[in-house]
């Protein structure tokens, strides 16, 4: 199909951080350069639609700054100076490092770390397979979802749900917690679509005035940390006003009476005065949600960010199991479909020869571990070689200050495969260039819908580029690590593992570009039991046997979790000297650090900037742009204030994440955040911060 005439288009996916993975048209000029890429229109769920910052992607894959070549540090550590060698150097010295760490210290004190700058199966989890055949130490992978999904693991027992298409026939969509006009638009298309056609309407709930909640029909902003306070006066409501559905709460829950009765002391003046909202608008919400069955929760992963985020995401979840909105065409809820796919990574990750008893390294912890912490070091060797892809953790990891210090060690030996000079690079000894989405194969899946994605190799890399897979497979032969996969190309990897995993093999993926899976009704909705042996939802929380992942173990307080939904008081409250409660929200065109290289993203940014209610403004005797410092018990950052009203009075926002040389001292936002590790399972909790602000 071409757009154009004589312009050829490919079909791919967007591989980033999102959930939407986009199906896209991208138009290729030749054989190494793109132009537009627009989205799939034959895509049932991007619909043609995709954010600003990817179809300005030829910008980004074109930029003059892209790594080209592999570098070799010949200045200090974190300065950026480096020399270029060749591959087989590169790829020499970095073995190497990797085989005399294990001489001196054993295999745990080499630590792959990597994350989700590509959402490819193949690129990004292919480096558990070098992991595991080496014995190297795991990594508990906690930036985004391990607080999200043990929330909604407690009360359904399944990472599933409706299928976000059925937005289009709801009623009453509730985005709760996310910010889709910034990070997931497509939701907003099927939000748009059902208010065309049946009128529905759009109830949000966060922190401050979002792009999302500037379209909503009905608005909630509520302090940071207090969502499970307004849950709880939500189903108050719902049972007090003979809104609860009686019928499917003794079916298909554990404990509907004895959390009734909790409840009846969570009333909307308990919660106004948590959350610093008027009582008249919790009532008002809950009275729409009780008069609309076909409800849909579309639930986000910004609130769950927080040292309560897993409690707070169990009580929202409970919601539609109270109304009984599960049973309903457009109704219930959906915070990720991953736990739907069931993929089989076996080939992809090594999973067959993963060791057990191996120490597992929190990655939101990276600067503790590499400063010796013996708690993140488990009683086992220090970390003397770090392998880095798909991830740069010097800006977007918690506790900035603590991550640079390690990864200035000089005993450290780092190696970063990476498309251009991120802070985390300039820490490197050997840089190695790495390949964008479009210079490889790779497969995807979509979390925030039902599809298996192909996304086809379009066009060559450019310089030296080479993309994670074949790294990898040659850093595994330089120290003896053997795996089948590692003989097997990216297509192979792909298709042995979609035929292992009972689906439609990469001859009919490549066909088609995507493949829909998502589950019948009855599944989709639980009705046929939700995901715990017998079938019924949990009001009632057991924290210790929550797991997010297999391989974790329970941290953190869980103590001190509630059972039953409550206002969980875990988090960084204002102090007297920390008088400020502080979100890192993500920005609209900016993906983690991400696209804050491109220019067009950076001009529509602006500027490093935190958002401060005017009448703090005014009592702080600070003006609207004046230069300012934000400082936590971790550090200090400068920005410039913008006055903004729509957030409650003490609550600061700083929309992130920008390069730490954009801010004046060149101390990136993630200074502020802390790497404590939340109950049960850890996570990183960026929008969890007590702080000052004061003039710079």
């Amino acid at each position: 199909m071409n757009i154009l005439p004589n312009i050829k288009t490919g079909i791919s996916v967007c591989p980033h951080d999102c959930p939407s993975a986009c199906a896209l048209e991208v138009e290729v000029l030749d054989e190494r350069t793109i132009g537009r890429v627009r989205g799939a229109k034959d895509n049932s769920y991007t619909l043609g639609v995709i954010c600003e910052k990817v179809s300005r992607y030829a910008e980004r894959i074109h930029h003059p700054d892209r790594l080209l070549h592999p570098l070799k540090r010949k200045g200090p550590k974190g300065s950026g100076e480096f020399q270029r060698i060749s591959w087989d150097d590169a790829l020499a010295e970095t073995a190497e490092a990797m085989l005399k760490a294990e001489a001196d210290y054993g295999p745990t004190s080499v630590w792959p770390y990597f994350y989700a700058g590509t959402m490819g199966y193949v690129m990004r989890d292919g480096i558990n397979r070098l992991r595991h055949a080496k014995g190297y130490s795991n990594l508990g992978d906690t930036f985004c979802v391990a607080l999200s999904w043990s929330g909604y693991l407690a009360g359904t027992g399944s990472v599933s749900g409706v299928d976000p298409r059925e937005m289009q026939v709801s009623d009453l969509i509730v985005v709760w917690g996310g910010n889709p006009v910034n990070t997931q638009v497509n939701v907003m298309t099927h939000v748009a679509m059902a208010r065309k056609n049946r009128g529905a309407r759009l109830a949000c709930v966060d922190i401050y005035e979002t792009g999302t909640m500037k379209q909503a029909d009905l608005k909630l902003i509520i302090r940071p940390g207090t969502d499970g306070a307004l849950a709880c006066a939500v189903m108050h409501v719902l049972f007090r006003d003979g809104h609860a559905d009686w019928a499917y709460l003794e079916k298909f829950t554990d404990a509907p009476r004895e959390f009734a009765a909790h409840l009846k002391a969570k009333t909307p003046e308990w919660a106004a005065k948590i959350c610093d909202i008027p009582v008249a608008d919790i009532e008002a919400f809950a009275r729409l949600i009780g008069e609309t069955k076909r409800t849909f929760f579309r639930i986000g992963y910004g609130f769950t960010r927080s040292r309560n985020g897993a409690p707070n995401m169990h009580a929202v979840s409970c919601i539609p199991a109270v109304t009984g909105a599960w049973q309903h065409e457009g109704g219930g809820a959906l915070h990720s479909n991953s736990g739907m796919y069931r993929m089989n990574k076996t080939m992809i990750e090594g999973l067959d020869v993963r060791k057990p008893g191996i120490r597992i390294l929190d990655q939101s912890r990276i600067g503790a571990a590499l400063l010796n912490d013996p708690y993140d070091l488990q009683g086992g060797p220090p970390v003397k070689m770090l392998l880095v892809q798909n991830t740069n953790p010097a800006s977007v990891a918690p506790d900035q200050t603590k991550v640079k210090q390690g990864l200035a060690r000089e005993d450290l030996f780092t190696c970063v495969h990476e498309q251009f000079m991120t802070e985390t690079a300039k820490f490197a000894d050997i840089v190695l260039p790495a390949t964008m989405f479009l210079e490889h194969d790779d497969i995807y899946q979509g979390g925030g819908h039902s599809h298996l994605l192909y996304g086809r190799k379009l066009v060559e890399a450019p310089g030296e580029c080479r993309n994670n897979h074949e790294v990898i497979c040659d850093l595994a032969r330089r120290v003896g690590a053997e795996h089948p996969g590692f003989a097997m190309s990216p297509r192979e990897l792909i298709d042995w593992t979609l035929v292992n995993s009972k689906k439609p093999g990469l001859d009919l993926l490549d066909q088609e570009s995507w493949v829909d899976v998502m589950p019948d009704f009855e599944q989709a909705h639980f009705l046929k039991g939700f995901g715990f042996p017998d079938g019924k939802f949990r009001f009632r929380a057991d924290w210790r046997k929550v797991r997010f992942r297999s391989t974790e173990v329970p941290v953190g307080p869980v103590e001190m979790l509630p059972g039953f939904p409550d206002h969980c008081e875990t988090i960084e409250e204002a102090t007297a000297d920390y008088p400020f409660r502080l979100a890192t929200s993500p920005a609209r065109t900016f993906l983690n650090s991400t696209f804050n290289e491109t220019p067009s993203s950076r001009k529509r940014e602006g500027r490093p900037t935190v958002f401060v209610h005017p009448d703090d403004l005014a009592a702080l005797g600070l003006a609207d742009g004046q230069k300012v410092k934000v400082g936590s018990a971790r550090g200090t950052v400068t920005l410039h204030a913008r006055a903004h009203a729509g957030q409650r009075r003490g609550v600061l926002i700083a929309e992130s994440i920008w390069p730490n040389e954009a801010h004046e001292d060149g101390q990136g936002i993630n200074t502020l955040t802390g790497a404590d590790q939340p109950a049960p399972n850890g996570g990183g909790a960026f929008h969890d911060n007590r702080v000052w602000i004061r003039a710079a």
